[in-house]
């Protein structure tokens, strides 16, 4: 771990949206729910929204444009994040697909949140696909992070139904809340030191997990029984 003895785990955000699952994280850091520090929020669009919720001086952000190509800002990118010196990299609607080098640097450290139930649905338009799919229920998933789309080990998962009547829009509202508290609940694991990632697998305090783990309507995860 790179944090100094006695201090609070470090989190590194990348966002390129509005920051509502940033946003989550800081009030519950605020609210002492979540025992950790944001030490920088970095962008792939110096607009974002999501840049306004922390300080100035945690704020970076570039445009990919302005780099000679994808390695080059990938590597600024990393450089930036690996000088806030993080315990943890969290992709909280990052909208740009990581190169192998920076996920290589943060291997085993670097999470994800992806609106669907993982493996279902990789990439984009997830709530319009599992309409149009015919589900009968939702929801999201925290991953660690591999060269792969979508693909790396799923930690958590939590699950709203799909109501009649449903259009993208309801659906991803009423998903949202869950999802972030799926976060919350996650980085709770991850920065309490339960949560590693070995040989493509999940391990919680050190044993195995061969299914993700489940929030319960309490804010909880436990392992999913599912019939």
């Amino acid at each position: 771990m790179t944090r100094a003895t006695g201090g609070k785990p470090r989190l590194a955000v990348l966002a390129s949206g509005r920051g509502s699952n940033l946003q989550a994280v800081l009030d519950a850091i605020a609210a002492g729910h979540l025992q950790a520090e944001v030490t920088g929020v970095f962008s792939d669009r110096p607009g974002a929204p999501a840049l306004e919720r922390v300080p100035p001086a945690l704020r970076w952000s570039a445009r990919p444009r302005d780099y000679p190509d994808r390695a080059a800002f990938d590597a600024a990118l990393a450089a930036a994040v690996e000088a806030s010196r993080p315990d943890w990299v969290f992709c909280a609607g990052y909208m740009r697909i990581l190169g192998d080098a920076f996920v290589r640097q943060f291997d085993g450290r670097l999470l994800n949140v992806h609106p669907s139930l993982l493996p279902r649905y990789k990439g984009l338009h997830t709530h319009t696909r599992a309409l149009e799919a015919g589900d009968a229920e939702h929801g999201a998933s925290v991953h660690f992070v591999v060269p792969e789309l979508d693909a790396g080990a799923v930690v958590s998962q939590v699950r709203i139904p799909v109501l009649p009547g449903d259009a993208p829009e309801t659906l991803a509202a009423r998903l949202l809340p869950r999802e972030h508290a799926l976060v919350v609940a996650t980085l709770g694991l991850a920065t309490a030191g339960r949560l590693a990632e070995q040989g493509g697998q999940v391990r919680l305090d050190g044993q195995t997990l061969f299914s993700p783990l489940a929030l319960d309507s309490a804010g909880s995860l436990r392992p999913e029984s599912r019939s």
